[in-house]
């Protein structure tokens, strides 16, 4: 949040998360009800919680009549079009995200969940374009001193947390053998507003592909070599507001937007440095892939964007997203390229054990979550990691498989115990 607010501030957050956390879902709905007689943008938060209580019903009639009282609330229309969301009912969770940016259209979260939306109706024009109009924040860390990352740690371990099972010692040399390619994968650092808006460009890219979001890039922003044919003519007529588009749902009416904004650079580029590498593979066919408007079926060739005028900058955030998204896969494609060939011979694909991890959270990033558990298990299987631990847990809880789960549950809690940072639960 760009702004904190009554409902948006690190207390509320914390308090949620408490009660998610703990289930006392009746003592949180008792405590928001009483600050919602005082005000009434507190049912924002009591929504939320009875969601997540399961009283979806008594939720709905809420929102419907504090919405009525608060018709321009932001939190109040999002927390509806999240449940329309969760309902699968995306064309009328898109006019609620649509009414939350024009209510707020100074942060972040409103044009996420629009963008969010757009994706879902497959109508990656204006998914790219919302994304595009995203205000990005400069991620605040904790408020508190930074302290020098110490060469070593040592904690006395206690005699009842000495476990095989959870030893994730390893010799200092170890972490020479990770390849600086991977530790250089700036998307592992993002925070904040960068690191949904990489991940919204990512679930794009799992769905349509490299290849089909260069295009749709292409179709809707201004590339280098248009730029520099057009710069020597006379300059395009002014254009509307930049973040109109989106609302509108006008994809092929794309107008440029300010001239602070940076110019996406040509795919070649990249391509031409990266010579003799292996190019990310491409997800579904040309064909295969739906415009997302109208207006692009009644033009199939697109004719609307060959003119400059109809296009827009890309904000240099979002050219630098595209640049780390390439990286990504480049990675991600030597990686199973390489598996599969050393499959195919009968040879041990060795990796050390932070590389297994880092190439795990690197295929779920991409959406690959088949992937990602498969180099978290090669981690565990020559150490215990914590990160590759997660990892496994949440796919065998998505896959509801309750014995390993609760296995891996007792591994993570018995090396937070060890090394003293679990979390006790405060009973007030």
């Amino acid at each position: 949040m760009q702004v904190p607010n009554l409902v948006s501030n690190h207390l509320t957050t914390g308090l949620l998360s408490y009660i998610r956390t703990t289930g006392r879902f009746t003592s949180g709905i008792n405590l928001f009800e009483k600050l919602r007689t005082r005000d009434p943008e507190i049912s924002s938060l009591l929504a939320q919680i009875l969601i997540s209580a399961d009283e979806e019903v008594k939720a709905v009639r809420l929102l419907h009549n504090a919405v009525e009282e608060l018709p321009m609330d932001y939190a109040l229309l999002d927390t509806q079009a999240y449940f329309c969301q969760q309902k699968g009912r995306n064309e009328m969770a898109l006019e609620l995200a649509k009414r939350a940016v024009v209510s707020a259209p100074s942060e972040f979260g409103t044009w996420a969940r629009l963008a969010e939306v757009y994706i879902a109706l497959e109508q990656w024009e204006l998914a790219l374009l919302t994304l595009n109009s995203c205000p990005m924040f400069t991620y605040q860390d904790k408020d508190m001193p930074r302290m020098p990352t110490p060469d070593r740690v040592h904690l006395p371990i206690m005699p009842e947390s000495a476990c095989d099972e959870i030893d994730d010692q390893q010799p200092q040399s170890d972490v020479d053998v990770v390849h600086p390619t991977l530790r250089k994968l700036v998307a592992a650092t993002f925070k904040g507003t960068f690191e949904k808006a990489y991940a919204l460009l990512t679930e794009i890219t799992k769905k349509i592909g490299w290849d089909q979001l260069l295009r749709v890039r292409s179709q809707v922003f201004v590339m280098e070599e248009e730029y520099r044919n057009e710069k020597h003519t006379a300059a395009p007529p002014r254009s509307r507001n930049a973040s109109t588009v989106a609302l509108n749902g006008e994809a092929s009416e794309a107008a440029a937007a300010s001239s602070s904004a940076s110019l996406t650079t040509e795919a070649t580029a990249v391509d031409d440095t990266d010579a003799g590498l292996s190019k990310p593979a491409v997800t579904v066919a040309s064909e295969a892939v739906k415009a997302g408007s109208d207006n692009a079926e009644a033009d199939p060739d697109h004719k609307t964007y060959t003119s400059f005028k109809h296009k827009r900058l890309c904000e240099r955030w979002l050219d630098n997203l595209f640049m780390v998204l390439y990286e990504d896969l480049r990675v991600y494609t030597i990686w199973r390229t390489e598996m599969s060939q050393y499959k195919q011979q009968q040879i041990q694909y060795k990796k050390a054990p932070e590389e297994w991890e880092i190439l795990g959270e690197l295929a779920e990033r991409l959406h690959h979550g088949k992937e990602g558990v498969e180099a978290y298990q090669q981690c565990l299987a020559t150490k215990f990691s914590p990160r590759a631990m997660k990892g496994v847990l949440v796919n065998w809880q998505r896959e509801g498989d309750i014995r390993s789960t609760v296995g891996a549950m007792i591994r993570l809690i018995c090396w937070q115990y060890r090394w003293y940072s679990e979390v006790s639960r405060l009973d007030w």
